[in-house]
């Protein structure tokens, strides 16, 4: 296709022209003089789409899902386990061993307790539900130029210490055993899971709890605390956190932290008082959700042809077939000036006060494309990958403008026939998008505003959108040609 451009100003006032009025005709006298007249025309076109069932997604998110609800519109299950890693800073230190109060039989520095703590900034279900976890500690760090999949599992990875760290908690949201609640206004809601059991490191030396082995490790090998990475080689893998009972609530985890709590002495060396050494799980380090999905609920949900789902974190996508060749029939010397897409959601069939909400925005990306995507780190660039935000008021996700996208495929495709003329049987999904919840992190830099950041919705939402195999969906086209 001849893909000639418009000078900006004819471009907006084309668009403005579309937009107040159907009838397109006299357009191009309107615009041009008689010399360098511009030819309008649009047309709509059918495009079909339809359910996908999603093994998992790329794994990346600043916040962990820990928990397992049940969908109250579609039945289905879905669980999520949690992996962290925790930072020690680079740069800061654990107190002297000789301020510490508390000693062992050996006269080491010992800590009082310690524990791990959850904190949520949101959660979905019943903050009441009686919910079970296991925590297991980890053998190896894992990879930082890895990537992981929400269906990653450590345990069946072999990525847990089968003699280390196995503990279980049984808890619910809404904590009030927590001894801080209430107690300073600025509380926050946790999961505490306390190591205070005797813990042996993998040389066989064993400990009151956990937080001595930290710190003792830092007293005799202070090198191995220089930087995160030597401190999870070394000292800290990592933990990961299963559900293993209950059902009900879904933990949206923001700030996992590792507390040690000691005595130690004032500068008098007489009086004593209460501290704590605190690691943190942050962006500087990997953490990971494991996503479980009911596969049979899965199945039936996508076997429904009179509309189509878009679950997340992991578990259903839409994708749309684009009539790339009708649209682009007969129009080779034409410029496709808008390709615009409106999806219309369904709202629930029944109402309750645990509903899923529906995704807030959603990718468009090449079906084949999905994965490098997110492996690849990659943002929307609107022209093979597109952002639709949800309209509450519309309740609808309008893509404005894919023209250049169905442009693209349609010169891959040509491009592909000269040198293949079986390419089309052997790229099935060239016409083909996936929509994609996703999450997205924008960056102002000199008043200017860009966007950094686009991952996988981790967090859980669920809608249906009106399309299947007998509703399609319309793509309206804006063409326009030099006489």
């Amino acid at each position: 296709m001849n893909t000639r451009f418009l000078s900006t100003a004819a471009m907006c006032a084309l668009l403005l022209l579309a937009a107040c009025d159907d009838t397109t005709d006299s357009i191009g006298i309107s615009l041009t003089d008689n010399s360098d007249q511009l030819a309008v025309s649009s047309s709509i076109f059918k495009a079909f789409s339809r359910s996908v069932a999603v093994d998992s997604v790329v794994s990346k998110s600043s916040s962990g899902y820990l928990g397992r609800i049940k969908d109250p519109e579609t039945d289905a299950y879905v669980t999520g386990d949690f992996m962290t890693q925790f930072n020690f800073i680079e740069g800061s230190s654990i107190i002297e061993e000789d301020s510490v109060v508390g000693r062992d039989e050996k006269g080491r520095a010992i800590a009082d307790s310690c524990d791990i703590r959850l904190y949520y900034n949101s959660y979905y279900g019943d903050s009441l539900a009686l919910m079970k976890l296991t925590l297991y500690e980890l053998d190896h760090p894992m990879l930082e130029n890895e990537t992981y999949y929400s269906d990653y599992n450590p345990i069946e990875d072999g990525n847990v210490r089968m003699d280390g760290i196995h503990t279980q908690k049984t808890y619910t949201l809404l904590n009030f055993s927590d001894a801080s609640r209430g107690r300073t206004s600025d509380f926050i809601n946790n999961i505490c899971v306390r190591l205070n059991s005797p813990y042996t490191d993998k040389d066989g030396r064993t400990y009151n709890n956990y937080g001595t082995y930290v710190m003792q490790s830092y007293y005799e090998h202070p090198e191995y605390f220089k930087n995160a990475n030597l401190f999870r080689r070394h000292v800290m893998p990592g933990f990961f956190f299963k559900v293993t009972g209950g059902m009900g609530s879904m933990a949206y985890v923001a700030a996992p932290q590792l507390n040690i709590y000691f005595r130690h002495f004032e500068k008098n060396k007489t009086d004593t008082v209460q501290a704590v050494t605190l690691l943190s799980g942050t962006e500087e380090v990997l953490q990971t959700t494991t996503i479980t999905n009911d596969h049979g609920a899965i199945a039936s949900l996508v076997a429904d042809e009179s509309c189509t789902y878009i679950k997340s974190p992991s578990g259903i996508f839409t994708e749309i077939t684009l009539p790339v060749d009708e649209i682009l029939s007969g129009h080779d010397n034409d410029t496709i000036n808008t390709a615009k897409m409106v999806l219309h959601r369904l709202n629930n069939e029944q109402w309750n006060n645990y509903n899923l909400p529906a995704p807030q925005t959603l990718l468009m990306v090449e079906t084949d494309s999905v994965n490098s995507f997110f492996e690849n780190s990659k943002v929307a660039n609107y022209k093979h990958s597109f952002l639709a935000y949800f309209s509450t008021t519309a309740n609808t996700y309008t893509f404005s403008n894919i023209g250049e996208l169905i442009s693209a495929m349609n010169t891959a495709k040509k491009l592909g026939l000269q040198k293949d003329p079986n390419w089309v049987s052997a790229h099935p999904n060239w016409n083909k998008v996936l929509l994609v919840p996703v999450t997205t992190t924008t960056t102002t830099y000199s008043n200017t505003t860009i966007l950094s950041d686009v991952r996988n919705d981790m967090s859980l939402t669920s809608t249906r959108l009106k399309g299947g195999r007998n509703t399609p969906i319309e793509i309206h086209v804006i063409y326009s040609k030099f006489k």
